[in-house]
């Protein structure tokens, strides 16, 4: 189940094999039973926060290594004393 605004491009997913929810912010609805888009934005905006407060800038060559990162720590956030514990034993 996919949630999304309604941008014009998120309609094709259906036809990829996703099941898709919308909430039309243009009209002021942001959420839309259980669709809603807070988390992803959340992610966005801490994650923007962070390369604007501490890196200032990402080359797109290692954009995919950045957001790996604060994707652990994003999921992560709930339990943040085992986030070491758990980076050291994946290697």
């Amino acid at each position: 189940m996919v949630s999304t605004d309604e941008f014009k491009t998120y309609c094709q997913l259906p036809e990829h094999g996703f099941k898709h929810g919308v909430c039309n912010h243009n009209s002021g609805q942001y959420v839309n039973g259980t669709h809603h888009t807070n988390s992803v934005e959340g992610f966005w905006s801490h994650f923007k926060r962070s390369v604007k407060g501490t890196h200032v800038h990402i080359s797109p060559k290692y954009l995919p290594n950045y957001l790996g990162e604060f994707e652990y720590r994003y999921n992560s956030r709930s339990n943040p004393g085992s986030m070491f514990s758990r980076l050291l034993a994946s290697f």
